[in-house]
């Protein structure tokens, strides 16, 4: 449903093996962004991004944002009220709000929501089964691994339905699981060796498979997708450096706080 038509984007097109370093470039980026002024712009960029270049409904996508949100706020908090801090704004009990401690939870809790919208924008803007073999084509990724990654991930639903009909054949014959630790270990063993010992079977005779079809031998392969580099690809370079860049110069021309590095150790 994500992947359909009428929800892609340019972002859809872009290579996925070049969108993954850029991304992971992004992320690594991010951690030595100290500077609370300039994360602010950054997650606003991004947030944009996603809302305008995934191709999903707005709706869908502040949905998704959601858990994120809940991390930013969690992780912020946190560090506000339990933070170490020598210039003491607020004290209640154990908590205590600091000066310091203040900019470095907006600052933790903007790092945390980065990172989720980044992984957000990669998930909704790449099929799987394109990145697997844009790694391959692009940056060699042997086939067996790629092709087990693949089939791994079609195992997940084939999972998810083994459970349900486990669940199904429970209540049909009336097994009923005690409430407490008891009960939550009685459905454990219930549920997790059918399902574990279901999926060594299927894991076993997908191996024999790609085994017989020559998957584990260095030859020279074709593929059915041929994921390439395009025009595209350069502005997404360029956007994507930019994004960065003008949250540099965002921040540090005009700043919203008088702080310029969390870790105060000017």
């Amino acid at each position: 449903m994500l992947y359909k038509k009428k929800y892609s984007s340019w972002l859809h097109r872009i290579n996925p093996a070049l969108k993954l370093v850029l991304l992971m470039g992004g992320i690594i980026a991010v951690l030595f962004i100290h500077n609370v002024n300039v994360m602010i712009p950054l997650v606003a960029a991004l947030a944009g991004m996603l809302l305008i270049g995934s191709g999903q409904p707005i709706g869908r996508v502040l949905l998704f944002m959601l858990p994120f949100l809940f991390v930013f706020v969690s992780t912020g908090s946190s560090m506000i009220l339990f933070g170490k801090g020598e210039t003491l704004w607020w004290q209640w009990g154990p908590a205590v709000i600091s000066r310091e401690s203040f900019y470095r939870g907006v600052h933790i809790g903007l790092r945390a929501l980065s990172f989720g919208l980044i992984g957000l924008l990669f998930a909704l803007t790449t099929r799987p089964v394109l990145l697997f073999y844009s790694l391959m084509q692009q940056f060699r990724l042997p086939p067996r691994y790629a092709y087990g990654f693949m089939a791994s991930l079609r195992l997940l639903p084939l999972i998810l339905e083994e459970f349900k009909t486990l669940q199904k054949a429970y209540k049909v014959r009336g097994v009923d699981s005690v409430k407490g630790w008891k009960g939550w270990w009685q459905k454990l063993r219930l549920y997790a060796i059918p399902l574990l010992a279901q999926s060594i079977r299927r894991a076993q005779r997908i191996a024999v498979a790609m085994e017989a079809r020559r998957f584990n031998k260095s030859i020279q392969r074709t593929y059915y997708y041929r994921p390439g580099f395009s025009s595209e690809d350069g502005l997404m370079v360029i956007c994507w450096v930019g994004i960065f860049a003008g949250a540099w110069i965002v921040g540090v021309q005009w700043p919203l706080f008088e702080i310029t590095d969390v870790r105060f150790n000017e």
